[in-house]
């Protein structure tokens, strides 16, 4: 197995994405990685290893890049070659840490989109209370969508976490302002018609409220709300960490209070930890690709490519490909 890496992605690159791909290498026996960026930059950190190659190029797609204008005028960014040997067939899957508009035009423009998909969705894995985390998408790949759309996006989160996440029948849930089946936009109330008939273990509405409580393993909303609930997670976990220390440290007594909860505090900071989760997975295309938190270190891209290793080896997107065209038929 393949696996192509932009090195020249994320804030920490190449230096955090060169170490995570050690060690993803020396725990994955079955993979091969090719990092793809600036070669003398990635050989400052890279110990030879004999499963592990580099292609070389000094462009790079910017953060404050416009995303597909980038893909199109830099066609020898890391990314987009990254992206150019699986749509090459030299590679089974891609991931990258930088510019996530980039990345999903790459993986549209280069990489492909599955027949009977109609738009790809962006889905990460996020934490809950109990540590066995949800899936969450669409997160930002389209800020519109329609109910078939949903449903699409449903039937693929559902196939990821039977073959990658070990759950053999995951709960799928719709994202809303209430869980009574009328509740809703016209977008939720007529996916929510589209879902509760589908071949899957629809659980109804759920509120954004209970999302870390595990009320759904799949949870399924438009690009527009699912970022926004991604993003107002994300802040809330920071800032409660940030309380949490300035509380514990703010005088002797606290802080003596503090090393004894040290070794609490540190499991509960795991468990909110995104790099345990590994990346965002852009579901719809016909391979994988993955994207990695921007702020990534060696863990999070090692995570991110365990993560990548078992959607090739469990076929997901064979199996959402199988699916599709199975809906489209009936």
């Amino acid at each position: 197995m393949k696996l192509a890496i932009d090195a020249m992605g994320g804030d920490n690159a190449p230096k955090e994405i060169v170490l995570g791909a050690m060690k993803a290498v020396e725990t994955f026996p079955d993979i091969q990685i090719i990092l793809v960026g600036d070669e003398s930059r990635i050989k400052e950190t890279l110990i030879d290893h004999e499963r592990i190659s580099i292609i070389h190029t000094n462009e790079v797609i910017l953060g404050t890049d416009e995303p597909a204008r980038a893909v199109r005028r830099k066609k020898n960014a890391s990314m987009v070659l990254a992206a150019r040997q699986v749509a090459d067939g030299l590679a089974d899957a891609c991931l990258s840490a930088g510019n996530t508009g980039a990345l999903m035009a790459a993986g549209l423009f280069v990489v492909g989109r599955i027949a009977g998909i109609d738009r790809p969705a962006l889905a990460p894995t996020l934490p809950t209370i109990e540590g066995e985390g949800f899936l969450l998408l669409d997160v930002g790949a389209n800020a519109d969508a329609k109910p078939e759309h949903l449903l699409q996006y449903a039937i693929m989160g559902s196939i990821y976490c039977q073959k990658v996440r070990g759950q053999s029948s995951p709960r799928v849930g719709l994202l809303n302002i209430g869980t009574e089946e009328k509740k809703g936009n016209e977008l939720t109330k007529h996916a929510f018609d589209l879902l509760k008939t589908a071949n899957l273990n629809f659980v109804g509405n759920v509120e954004a409220r209970d999302l870390l409580n595990g009320v759904a393993d799949v949870v399924i909303t438009d690009g527009f709300t699912g970022n926004m609930v991604l993003k107002t997670i994300e802040g809330t976990a920071f800032a409660m960490f940030k309380m949490l220390k300035s509380a514990l440290t703010g005088s002797v007594k606290s802080k003596l209070a503090a090393a004894v909860l040290k070794p609490n505090l540190k499991e509960l900071k795991n468990k909110l930890d995104y790099s345990e989760y590994g990346g965002a997975a852009l579901f719809g295309l016909k391979a994988p690709v993955i994207k990695a938190h921007g702020s990534s270190n060696a863990q999070a891209l090692f995570s991110a490519v365990g993560q990548t290793r078992e959607m090739v080896t469990n076929n997901v997107v064979s199996l959402i490909k199988q699916s599709v065209g199975e809906a489209i038929q009936k």
